[in-house]
């Protein structure tokens, strides 16, 4: 099965109902700001089988079957009247110089109030095939950039950085290891001087993998499944607080 393939396998069966709850509970301490425009960006996990031709903000088939999906529905319920949009632009296979190259049509150009991204597993995993040979201080400068890039053109925007992860099973064996958490050490250096919202989702991951198998989270230790789609919500909704 393709990467694609496999992703919208893993989240085709989103389940709704899970997140208003969540949704509700940050809205009480949080202000009602209105009209607010949300844009998802990253690599497959936030792409999730989203239809590309779809370019209009709030369609469940343009937002994919992950954790853009899911965030989005659950604060549309919780706030009908407050005007929110939702963008997903997530590529499968991209790192940070795809993000770089269409930055300005997928993200710039919408004029986003809040800018969620979640790149770095490609910007490793691809150095694996010799189809890429970026380093982690490639990741780190490429990615600075682009955030400052962003905090110039919109100067009042809000920066949410999801931590790449990665679980122990499928794909991912110990060799991934220590390399691969020097992207993640990067992205946490990059949100703070950026003064992003950082989620750190691999140690959630690892901390999930105590409650089950990690595959239960990620069947191929990079992709979530639809459970570990939820726990990304769950933690989005929880840090951000639209």
């Amino acid at each position: 099965m393709s990467r694609r393939g496999f992703v919208a396998a893993a989240g085709g069966a989103v389940g709704l109902a899970l997140l208003p709850e969540a949704a509700r509970a940050a809205a009480r301490r949080a202000d009602p700001a209105q009209g607010l425009t949300v844009l998802f960006q990253g690599d497959s996990i936030t792409d999730c089988g989203r239809a590309r031709a779809l370019a209009e903000p709030n369609r469940a088939d343009a937002l994919g079957t992950g954790y853009p999906l899911l965030i989005a529905s659950a604060l549309l319920e919780a706030h009908p009247d407050r005007g929110l949009r939702f963008f997903n632009r997530g590529v499968s296979g991209d790192k940070v110089p795809q993000l770089d190259a269409r930055w300005q049509a997928d993200a710039l150009d919408l004029r986003p109030d809040v800018v969620s991204v979640l790149v770095g597993v490609n910007d490793y995993w691809h150095t694996l095939n010799g189809s890429y040979a970026g380093t982690a201080a490639d990741y780190e400068s490429g990615y600075a950039a682009l955030l400052e890039r962003t905090r110039s053109a919109l100067p009042d925007v809000r920066l949410v950085v999801i931590e790449p992860f990665v679980l122990r099973t499928g794909a991912v064996t110990e060799a991934w290891f220590p390399e691969f958490d020097l992207r993640r050490e990067a992205a946490a250096r990059v949100a703070r001087a950026a003064g992003a919202t950082f989620l750190s989702a691999h140690q959630m991951f690892e901390r999930l993998a105590r409650r089950a198998p990690p595959a239960y989270w990620a069947a191929d230790g990079v992709h979530p499944t639809l459970a570990g789609h939820a726990a990304i919500a769950n933690r989005w909704l929880r840090a951000v607080r639209l």
